[in-house]
């Protein structure tokens, strides 16, 4: 399994464009096959060095993971994130 989690700080850091933003993310569950698990966290500490969002997916392989990153419902999420993001940090590890 290939575990990708994704960090998103938002430049409008509001609850509601958080909300929105995340079940942006969420609604990618179901829609991309290679896309095994999905879990969309929203930051409850709100210090300086947080971020506002955590996407965690998960898949079977590097090949599943690749396939995601062009999948045509994935590309319409980066253009909302694109549009809403002020910094992105993300990690992909064997799990």
């Amino acid at each position: 399994m290939i575990t990708h989690i994704v960090l998103f700080k938002l430049k409008d850091g509001s609850s509601e464009n958080v909300e929105r933003t995340a079940q942006v993310l969420r609604d990618m569950e179901g829609k991309i096959d290679e896309l095994k698990s999905i879990e969309v966290g929203l930051d409850v500490i709100h210090s300086a060095r947080s971020y506002d969002i955590a996407l965690i997916t998960r898949f079977e392989s590097m090949e599943a993971l690749e396939a995601y990153q062009v999948h045509p419902v994935h590309k319409k999420v980066i253009e909302h994130i694109n549009e809403v993001r002020e910094a992105t940090v993300a990690v992909d590890f064997v799990s």
